[in-house]
């Protein structure tokens, strides 16, 4: 009777303890499912506004960044700016680390080092990947890569040339292959001519920079339809632009992403109004993030018009006085000091994986 009742016992016992260990179990194998299923890699593109250092370079037209000339840049201002572009990638991603972050407007590489000496930056990962650029006024493009999320394979620049006028000299296109997480991935950082002496004249300097874009793209798609590309950068030009749309041939999401075709998912943005600069009151949609069909679609490696946004943490904007508003915080207005961050607003991109 005694042997009888302990067997009862177990066996009564034994079936709700094993439901409860095999609901953990499947809850557990849910959880490390779902977690293992989608990871994120933010992108990010961020114009600096004029990242000098505060030495001379002979060969560069940077005597405007030099202590006692004409924007008294000195070590402090130097320094407090290299904070506040450390703020700013932070702030990006909720104060954890981007996976990739392109730059626009910084001297020389420098400046980059500095910003991971000076900042925690360095001792979380960053590495660099940087080469000068003809452009007249000193100003490159550059890209700092978490070396802990995404492995560079190699790098090139592409330079936009002006037909019969070998003294033109503008910012390189600068084009990185590497991998994200199993996945090849190519990354172009770009910083197109500006409106600078008008917007009509300086037109075909664009439009010069999207089909040498464009031409490197081609290549691209040549070898395979189903190429990763992610495309970012200061066009100086909205996404309704000639250069953008007629010429580099990024369009809107519509309907169903051809993989070999390019998307431009700031082209909303731009739509509702909103964009990262601000010029004589209105907001202007000139830094984008473009990408290849392919990843628009839910394979390996994606993303989506969803994940595109502009950064607009409040430590970023002052108050628009002249034009009513905000508009973005920047170090300067003209040659007067203005201990901001940016005349730019910063734009991420999530990527997500697959196991």
């Amino acid at each position: 009777m005694k042997e009888f009742l302990i067997k009862t016992t177990i066996r009564n016992n034994f079936f709700p303890l094993f439901f409860l260990f095999f609901a953990f179990f499947a809850s557990s194998l849910t959880l490390k499912a779902q977690e293992n299923e989608r990871k994120s890699y933010r992108v990010m593109f961020y114009n600096v506004e004029n990242l000098f250092d505060t030495v001379d370079d002979p060969e560069k037209n940077d005597d405007e960044f030099l202590p006692n000339r004409d924007r008294y840049w000195n070590e402090s201002k130097y320094y407090r700016k290299l904070k506040r572009i450390y703020q700013t990638i932070m702030a990006s991603s909720k104060w954890s680390a981007p996976a990739i972050i392109g730059l626009a407007e910084i001297e020389n590489r420098s400046v980059l080092e500095a910003l991971l000496h000076h900042t925690p930056l360095g001792a979380m990962g960053y590495k660099i990947i940087h080469k000068e650029s003809p452009d007249h006024r000193g100003i490159d493009v550059a890209l700092l890569y978490n070396k802990n999320q995404f492995a560079p394979v190699k790098y090139q620049t592409y330079a936009v040339k002006k037909p019969g006028d070998s003294n033109y000299a503008t910012r390189d296109i600068l084009h990185i292959e590497g991998y994200v997480r199993d996945e090849t991935v190519h990354f172009f950082v770009n910083h197109w001519p500006s409106k600078y002496g008008g917007a009509l004249i300086t037109k075909p300097l664009r439009a010069l920079a999207a089909q040498t874009l464009r031409n490197a793209v081609d290549s691209l798609f040549n070898i395979s339809p189903f190429s990763h590309i992610v495309i970012m950068g200061d066009f100086n030009d909205s996404p309704f632009d000639e250069s953008v749309k007629k010429h580099l041939r990024a369009m809107p999401l519509n309907g169903k992403p051809a993989p070999d075709s390019l998307y431009n998912l700031a082209y909303s943005f731009a739509e509702e109004g909103k964009g990262t600069n601000k010029y004589h009151g209105k907001w202007e949609m000139i830094d984008q993030i473009i990408v290849s069909g392919n990843l628009l679609s839910e394979r390996t490696i994606y993303t989506s018009d969803s994940l595109f946004n502009v950064v607009k943490s409040p430590f970023l904007l002052e108050k628009d006085k002249k034009y009513l508003g905000q508009k973005p915080y920047r170090t300067y207005i003209g040659f007067k000091y203005n201990n901001g961050f940016s005349d730019h607003l910063p734009v991420i991109l999530d990527l997500k994986t697959k196991d």
